[in-house]
């Protein structure tokens, strides 16, 4: 019998691609996410979910269809449930903070709540953000107090937090994963690296806010599946997991980088305008942890995921020219 996984929140880039690795991996897989399946040029999963019968999609969404979802969990009974379900963009969370905060804090709370009734479930698995720990100096490791400050990372951080108490008090068997920058092919346009690699094709500039000096660490999201899994098999429960690469980036130099390989002058595609209301200058994430006890390492370079990426670009441009390049809120 196949391992059976859920994945909440399918069709956003992480879970897509969480999805594709599953089932190369052989898992069987329920998806479920609040949109419709987008278009496969934004769906990594798109050529394996047909693959023996092993992936089954439903729409339905984490604040309006809870009791359906839990519903859905008593009858699929899986052993693994990943939730990649969140309102996740930073700089739009100042515009209506509630949508966030009724995402990201209660609703998710309301489903660990129905969730710690499910003795079959063997691990729940939470995805969220190093934007919780706010701007740092240096490494952080897990244990670093929150200091979020944006209305996401404020509504990531009491999500964390509410998990904590069911761990605690109820026993119940989660683990928490924190990934530094993810990148890849089939991430949505708005994303700094398909962004800049869509721009430049399009003979657009892009906007560098602050003058890109911002320093973070990028990892590709196939990078960040392989440690989803293992720390979902063998993470302890109530730790959580830094996922990262040992190396950083200021976003300027990361654009440079894509402009060097697109063989494109900097000056020429780039706008400095003004920085982002509460942007953190920087975190770097210690992944000591799953390195040292789960035997996790990356794989795949910056360098080589650009290129990667730029063939995506290239190979779907026609497609992708159809798509919006910005983020559309929805409650």
């Amino acid at each position: 019998m196949k391992t059976k996984i859920m994945v909440l929140g399918s069709n956003s880039f992480s879970g897509s691609s969480f999805v594709d690795f599953s089932l190369d991996n052989d898992l069987s897989v329920v998806g479920v996410s609040r949109s419709k399946q987008p278009n496969h040029v934004f769906l990594p999963y798109y050529d394996n979910q047909n693959k023996n019968g092993s992936f089954e999609f439903y729409q339905l969404d984490i604040n309006s269809d809870l009791d359906k979802i839990i519903d859905l969990v008593n009858q699929y009974r899986p052993e693994y449930i990943f939730n990649f379900a969140a309102q996740s963009m930073v700089a739009e969370s100042w515009e209506n903070p509630e949508h966030w905060f009724m995402t990201n804090t209660v609703s998710t709370t309301r489903l660990f709540n129905h969730l710690k009734e499910f003795s079959f479930i063997k691990k729940y698995i939470h995805i969220t953000t190093p934007e919780v720990y706010g701007s740092c100096s240096g490494y952080v490791t897990e244990s670093t107090p929150f200091n979020p400050s944006t209305p996401y990372a404020v509504s990531r951080a009491a999500g964390d937090m509410s998990l904590k108490t069911f761990v605690d008090n109820y026993n119940f068997p989660a683990v928490s994963t924190r990934a530094a920058n993810v990148y890849g092919v089939g991430q949505q346009l708005y994303r700094i690296i398909p962004r800049t690699i869509f721009y430049i094709k399009k003979r657009k500039k892009l906007q560098l806010h602050g003058g890109g000096y911002s320093e973070r660490s990028f990892i590709h999201i196939k990078d960040v599946a392989d440690a989803t899994l293992k720390i979902a098999l063998d993470g302890v429960i109530g730790e959580s997991y830094h996922i990262s690469t040992k190396s950083t980036i200021t976003i300027r130099d990361l654009v440079s980088l894509v402009c060097n390989k697109m063989e494109v002058d900097f000056s020429d595609n780039v706008d400095i305008v003004g920085e982002r209301m509460g942007k953190d200058a920087a975190y770097f994430l210690d992944s000591n942890k799953i390195r040292e006890t789960l035997g996790w390492e990356e794989n795949i370079s910056l360098e080589q995921g650009i290129e990667e990426t730029i063939d995506w670009v290239n190979s779907n441009m026609q497609l992708l020219e159809q798509e919006t390049d910005y983020y559309i809120h929805k409650p």
